[in-house]
């Protein structure tokens, strides 16, 4: 068995503006509410290997794992993959981004699969990272569009 999410989000601001702060990974802890610190371990043309490291959980617990990211800013996509798997067998991730009347739709697409010792299975992460990931698209949603508002371009609307 494996696990499959499918989430995305449109965000009102130019596809620049989303592209260079979702790729911008040192400002990933001011960006995701989740993170407490990157460090980037390598860079190699479009490719970045990095650590993230989460907030302690509920119980105290930090998470922290190696990823490796790979931007083509042409097609406008991400592939991304975790080095360090830690309770995942494997982890992938996809970030798609397209430009829409409304502004630019977010997706991200994550296929992984838990190892048979890890403490949840493929189904608890499933609804887990769908949960998650709807919380941190919306907070990444708006601070693109505060930075879009901030510089100028778009008018804030009153109220």
């Amino acid at each position: 068995m494996s696990g499959h999410t499918d989430n995305s989000i449109t965000i009102n601001a130019p596809i620049d503006l989303v592209w260079d702060m979702t790729n911008d990974i040192e400002n990933w802890p001011q960006l995701f509410s989740e993170y407490a610190s990157v460090e980037v371990l390598s860079r190699e043309g479009d490719t970045t290997t990095f650590r993230l490291t989460m907030h302690p959980d509920d119980n105290g617990k930090v998470w922290s794992w190696v990823s490796e990211r790979t931007v083509d800013r042409r097609n406008r996509t991400v592939r991304a993959r975790r080095v360090e798997t830690g309770p995942f067998a494997h982890m992938n991730i996809r970030w798609e981004y397209t430009e829409l009347p409304g502004g630019v739709q977010m997706r991200w697409v994550q296929d992984f699969a838990m190892k048979p010792d890890a403490p949840v299975d493929d189904d608890w992460m499933t609804d887990n990272i769908n949960r998650n990931s709807r919380v941190q698209m919306a907070l990444i949603r708006d601070r693109v569009v505060q930075a879009d508002r901030e510089s100028g371009r778009a008018p804030v609307l009153p109220g």
